[in-house]
């Protein structure tokens, strides 16, 4: 019995994944940067390839 309560009361796992959890968020956030910043660095340097030639 007293094995079932420390397992209900053990929070490590819960903060892993709660880590986990702020881990994606930040990848999910960073790529969706990554690929606005992607397409506005693209898109200069068609403007600088068409003003060039």
């Amino acid at each position: 019995m007293n094995a079932i309560k420390n397992f209900f009361n053990d929070e490590a796992g819960v903060t892993a994944i709660e880590y986990a959890m702020i881990a994606a968020f930040i990848a999910v956030i960073a790529l969706a940067g990554i690929k606005l910043i992607g397409t506005q660095v693209a898109a200069l340097f068609t403007k600088v390839t068409t003003a060039t030639a």
